[in-house]
């Protein structure tokens, strides 16, 4: 029986920060020297996942600090003089008030069980964004509170130490394939996929819902 749900909340919930992160791309591009824009964004993707993958336990680290990190890296690949600070500022006031999907707070409206938010974001900074838009989770667990970032099983098996909840007892909803979903197999627990823009459906991923209110409707 089902008792509780799981929600990642950046891209499933609130909007991505897509729009800084392609406004930072921009000005590296324009300052630095790179054949072209996608190259700089592939670039900053692939050291700051690379950064989440290491900071774990005792190693771990804030997502503030990987971000700035993997952006400062980014821009010396790039010879690019701008200041790594200056750009991350935009970004991290983004997240804590990003815009929201139309269907989340119906979601939770409408949702007949506890939603509980796992989250990779710094918990400061979520704690921001749910205030800001007024939403009131039964509880939160962050990667900040676990020492690690999805999809690494920590995160997981926190939040369901913490809610008293066992893995056939809870589905995880995300947007993510490499952090919800692999995250939650590796865990035991049941997901749905949220599919906002219509994706093809990666190998391995057999459950899968257009937005959150047609993820209820699978429960």
């Amino acid at each position: 029986m089902i008792k509780a749900l799981f929600c990642d909340f950046y891209g499933t919930m609130v909007f991505e920060d897509d729009e800084p992160i392609g406004a930072t791309v921009e000005r590296i591009y324009q300052s630095g020297r790179a054949e072209g824009k996608e190259e700089i964004g592939a670039f900053w993707s692939r050291r700051f996942c690379a950064l989440c993958a290491e900071a774990f336990g005792e190693g771990f680290r804030t997502q503030r600090d990987l971000v700035l990190q993997s952006l400062q890296e980014t821009m010396d690949r790039f010879h690019s003089d701008e200041n790594a600070d200056e750009l991350c500022r935009y970004q991290f006031e983004y997240g804590r008030k990003p815009p929201i999907f139309e269907d989340a707070k119906p979601f939770f409206a409408q949702c007949p069980i506890p939603v509980y938010i796992i989250s990779n974001i710094d918990t400061d900074d979520l704690h921001s964004a749910l205030c800001f838009h007024g939403l009131q989770p039964a509880g939160v667990v962050t990667s900040e509170e676990a020492r690690a970032y999805k999809p690494r099983g920590e995160i997981f098996t926190l939040a369901l130490r913490k809610f008293g909840l066992a893995q056939g007892e809870v589905v995880h909803i995300g947007d993510s394939v490499s952090s919800d979903v692999m995250g939650a197999k590796a865990a035991g627990i049941p997901y749905i996929w949220i599919n906002r823009k219509g994706k093809a459906r990666p190998a391995g991923v057999d459950r899968e819902a257009a937005d959150l209110l047609a993820a209820l409707s699978m429960l």
